[in-house]
């Protein structure tokens, strides 16, 4: 859990999930963020092992990010999934091309998924920046935020952390 694995392949049906949803890519990857927070703080881990990075208009999914960049295009990274078949992106926003696999995704990703989509998917560009930017503070533009500071920003963050370093 100190230094999670991301799972590139669970990442893009959890990408396909949000999207069905909440197709501007921005909206989406802020609806990851805080549902990853929410899983974390309920189950102890993040849904497919991703590390945030902090950015001018809030935390970023970094794998998450880096499949989007590479659909559109303008990636650096080559991506070992079919992204580009499984959605394309058009302006902004997220065009899923089939639906998620269930398989991937558990009851409790879902769940929090769901909640992070009702709670934040309908919110503004700059109400999102707000809330996020104001989740997680102890990180510099463009770095990595470590497991210690998004676990210790949690409501439980204390005891989680302490509870994820003695086991």
């Amino acid at each position: 859990m100190m230094n999670p694995k991301f799972n590139p392949h669970k990442a893009l049906e959890v990408l396909l999930y949000v999207a069905r949803r909440c197709p501007d890519t921005y909206t989406a990857l802020k609806v990851v963020y805080f549902a990853d927070r929410l899983h974390l703080s309920r189950f102890g881990r993040l849904i497919c092992g991703d590390r945030y990075v902090a950015m001018d208009n809030g935390p970023v999914p970094s794998g998450l990010y880096d499949i989007v960049k590479f659909v559109r295009g303008d990636g650096a990274f080559v991506m070992r999934v079919p992204a580009k078949e499984a959605f394309t992106v058009q302006d902004y926003n997220i065009i899923p091309a089939r639906d998620p696999d269930p398989q991937h995704l558990s009851e409790s990703d879902i769940e929090c998924l769901d909640e992070s989509i009702v709670e934040y998917g309908n919110k503004t560009f700059a109400e999102l920046k707000r809330i996020s930017h104001a989740s997680v503070r102890e990180a510099d533009r463009n770095d990595f935020i470590s497991m210690e500071s998004l676990t210790r920003s949690l409501e439980n963050g204390e005891e989680l952390w302490n509870y994820l370093n003695d086991n």
